[in-house]
């Protein structure tokens, strides 16, 4: 069986969380399924992180925009090569085409607001998906989704729960504890402090960085000597303009920035962490709560959508929407006993996902 797998934009040096679901996808279907052969169909880019072998293919497909690539010049490349199942990974896919489809839709967030805030870019990004998913939707044979709070979400709003599988992320072997010289390591190669809470996010609204910058602030003047906080993937412009809008400009002296940090980077950084902050305001799925976990960090996460369906128990719950919740947490991370027992609970819960179990359930419904 010739079967297509989406992955425009896997080559990208930034990687976000589709991204990375459809690498590892991959990685894993290459090592485990010999009987199809499998077309990867990807936009060029400056990190080839996937290497062709007997049984995976990849053809760069040009285009120059996200939207075009996948409606004109994605169908052509399908067409070309034959493929009996395309499958998408990144919630959108071509529409006029008759290939039978599977879809991956990690969320539908966006069929129920409007946007608010963030760049051009995600507003471009919003719409678009609000276009084109429930035609996909529809026009799909299967529709994977990444957690049962997305997949109830999905049934009420669009129904057809028969062809809706939840099918878990998973997480990389790389996500382990680290030895005290490779943290070390990793604290010099990005300057990070001795002890430190880690935030990754981004300015997009959903992940609650003004809301956490607001519970810093609370946090730094209750405590005397309080921890540093580490950001990563945002700028010290849009970090100013947060602390502008919240009067917060002397806790700079308090934040690291460091810029995106490669996938490759991010295991010792969760690593070295006292503790990792997750307090999103909505998630399909969440992938660093248990990659955090996996390197043997504590959590803070919120207590909304799929966050304590993934956490099972092993991260501290706060209410995203309360800055004095998420200050608490802060606190008591910093000053409560029992952090061994805390990470051996992370670990047992980190070590219920992973990649091969994604696989083998996505490759049973290509064949199916």
């Amino acid at each position: 069986m010739r079967i297509g797998i989406e992955a425009q934009r896997i080559f990208r040096s930034k990687k976000h969380g589709m991204d990375i679901y459809a690498l590892e996808l991959i990685r894993q279907l290459q090592k485990t399924d010999f009987e199809n052969e499998y077309f990867i169909f990807v936009k060029a880019g400056p990190d080839r992180c996937l290497e062709e072998s007997p049984n995976v293919k990849i053809i760069e497909v040009k285009g120059a925009t996200y939207a075009d690539w996948e409606q004109v010049w994605l169908p052509l490349a399908v067409k070309k090569h034959q493929i009996d199942l395309l499958h998408c990974t990144s919630n959108t896919a071509p529409l006029l085409l008759n290939t039978p489809l599977i879809v991956t839709i990690h969320d539908i967030i966006y069929l129920n607001q409007s946007f608010s805030g963030g760049s051009l870019y995600q507003k471009l990004g919003h719409y678009y998906r609000q276009w084109v998913v429930p035609m996909v939707f529809k026009k799909a044979r299967k529709v994977f989704t990444v957690s049962e709070f997305e997949k109830k979400h999905m049934v009420e709003k669009l129904g057809q729960a028969h062809k809706i599988e939840s099918v878990y992320n998973g997480v990389a072997e790389k996500f382990r504890p680290y030895s005290e010289i490779e943290k070390e390591s990793i604290k010099a190669k990005f300057n990070l402090p001795d002890e430190y809470f880690f935030f990754l996010g981004n300015t997009a609204p959903k992940k609650n960085m003004l809301g956490l910058l607001k519970a810093y602030k609370g946090y730094t003047d209750q405590i005397e000597v309080p921890l540093p906080l580490v950001i990563a993937e945002s700028s010290r412009e849009d970090l100013n303009k947060m602390l502008t809008a919240i009067d917060g400009l002397p806790l700079a002296k308090h934040i690291h920035l460091t810029g995106y940090v490669s996938h490759d980077d991010l295991p010792e950084i969760y690593a070295a962490a006292h503790c990792f902050i997750y307090p999103s305001l909505r998630e399909s799925f969440g992938i660093p709560i248990i990659e955090a976990m996996a390197c043997g960090t504590q959590v803070i996460t919120s207590n909304t959508s799929s966050m304590p369906e993934v956490a099972g128990g092993a991260a501290k719950l706060v209410d995203p929407f309360s800055e004095n919740d998420i200050k608490s947490a802060m606190i008591d991370m910093q000053f409560s006993n029992g952090i061994a027992a805390k990470v051996a609970t992370g670990l047992a819960r980190a070590a219920a996902f992973t990649w091969i179990s994604t696989a083998e359930k996505v490759q049973a419904n290509y064949i199916a």
